[in-house]
């Protein structure tokens, strides 16, 4: 197995920017990537589900890691997620991924005919990471979206040996003994970003959580990134604060159909309007956005919120 540099701070999982026809817009990838280093991201994940990857095409996909490879200007680093229904097609974004120079790739499993056990979810990512040997692979555990409920311990235990670029799980669910008895397997011998921004500061607790990969970043990142700053820093009741911020955020996208949705209209209101989300997804009224920019003034969101 080769070893990777462990990856530290928060990591912003994109939207997908579009314009007007709902097409893809990279022009405002630049301001975005702007946005991200000055609210101290360690890196971008990007076409993921906060991305809508599946709502995407192959040819969007690499457009859009292109351009944001390009706008981060090695200010941080740059995750491509490839995971696809279609092995090939998996392969096809993870070989992509190396020649345009990401720094690092993962893939969730497919979410139509699910893996049934280990060994088929490992025999399905094994051609993926071989696609780009160069890169650190992770897994991207999110079952409650894929329906993949497997066992994260029995998934190390089996690929451990037999993906040589294989660096850790982004793990994203709400099992935070799981994560942990994950996190400890072989002494740590495997990075676990943690994905949910709901729970950092638990599984901080734990040992874990050292690099973190979330929705809410995008808007809510110098929070959450000061969660992990308190911490190292023995401020107890600072990061026990900033997390009960981070939760009341949540709270109010959870009133506008979620991050996905939600969130995205959370950046316009911040100053980068990112355009609406593909079908099937429900946009927000302007109705909506007045209601929710209502309850964030009511937190004080605006006042603390990642700002150019």
């Amino acid at each position: 197995m080769k070893h990777y540099q462990r990856l530290e701070g928060m990591v912003a999982a994109t939207f997908t920017p579009m314009d007007a026809r709902g097409d893809i817009n990279l022009s405002v990838i630049d301001k975005y990537a702007d946005l991200m280093a000055e609210s101290g991201m360690a890196g971008v994940f990007v076409c993921g589900t906060t991305g809508e990857s599946h709502s995407l095409t192959t040819g969007e996909r690499k457009a859009i890691l292109a351009q944001w490879i390009k706008s981060a200007r090695k200010r941080f680093k740059v995750i491509a997620h490839v995971g696809s229904n279609c092995q090939l097609e998996a392969m096809e974004l993870a070989r992509h991924a190396q020649e345009v120079e990401a720094d690092a790739f993962a893939a969730m499993a497919p979410c139509f005919f699910k893996p049934s056990s280990v060994k088929d979810l490992v025999d399905f990512f094994t051609p993926i990471a071989q696609s780009a040997p160069d890169l650190p692979f992770y897994y991207y555990h999110i079952p409650a979206f894929n329906g993949a409920f497997l066992s994260m311990v029995a998934f190390l235990e089996a690929v451990d040996g037999r993906i040589p670029n294989f660096a850790g799980i982004k793990y994203t669910f709400e099992s935070m003994y799981e994560y942990n008895q994950c996190r400890l397997y072989k002494g740590g011998k495997f990075d676990m970003l943690h994905g949910q921004d709901e729970t950092i500061l638990p599984c901080l607790a734990m040992g874990g959580a050292q690099g973190g990969i979330g929705g809410t970043t995008n808007y809510n990142g110098v929070n959450l990134v000061g969660i992990i700053e308190a911490w190292k820093a023995g401020y107890l009741e600072k990061a026990r604060e900033l997390q009960n911020f981070s939760q009341e955020v949540i709270n109010v996208i959870c009133h506008f159909r979620g991050n996905i949705v939600g969130g995205k209209r959370i950046m316009k209101l911040i100053g980068l309007d990112l355009g609406k989300n593909r079908t099937p997804f429900q946009n927000m009224t302007d109705d909506e956005e007045v209601r929710m920019k209502a309850e964030l003034e009511a937190i004080h969101f605006f006042d603390r919120c990642n700002k150019f």
